[in-house]
């Protein structure tokens, strides 16, 4: 007999309710972050800004391009560009998501997806993204980004850590 080991992901059976709870919860990411986007616009002019903190500020921008504005002065194509690969991702994510079995992979996969989808809704919509948290220090800013940014780079960086460590555990 062998010895008992964590079965080999290839060898567990997805569980579909655990899928439907992760599909659950990328939408409830797409929620809030279409929320706040909504509450922003509605309290903020273009390029206005409020300070919450010393480093951190509130700012309403539209970005027709992707990570740090690249493309965004493309002409137009981009809009239908980044529709396509966020409509692929997400596509691919929902397969990883219905064939695993592993918690902590499964986690990532709905932050990723819930980003992409708010994002996705947006550019499907409006043609741009709405961005508006905005990080600075003594004059320096980073590009200003939005709740579905950080839950893509939370779940990325789970995802990368995951790969990295291969700490993973299968559902109960």
């Amino acid at each position: 007999m062998l010895p008992d080991r964590q079965p080999c992901r290839h060898r567990l059976r997805p569980d579909r309710k655990a899928f439907w709870v992760w599909l659950a919860l990328a939408l409830l990411l797409l929620f809030f972050d279409q929320g706040s986007k909504a509450l922003i616009v509605g309290l903020l002019e273009p390029w206005q800004q409020i300070e919450v903190l010393s480093v951190f500020s509130l700012v309403l921008v539209y970005n027709t391009g992707a990570a740090f504005s690249l493309l965004s002065d493309a002409g137009g194509w981009q809009r239908w560009f980044f529709v396509l690969v966020g409509t692929g991702v997400s596509l691919y994510l929902l397969k990883e998501l219905w064939t695993t079995r592993l918690r902590q992979e499964s986690a990532a996969y709905a932050l990723i997806l819930g980003g992409a989808w708010g994002n996705l809704w947006d550019r499907l919509t409006s043609g741009r993204v709405v961005d508006f948290l905005l990080l600075h220090y003594q004059g320096h800013y980073f590009p200003a980004f939005n709740l579905a940014d950080t839950f893509i780079c939370i779940g990325f960086l789970l995802w990368i850590w995951l790969a990295i460590s291969g700490r993973q555990s299968a559902e109960p």
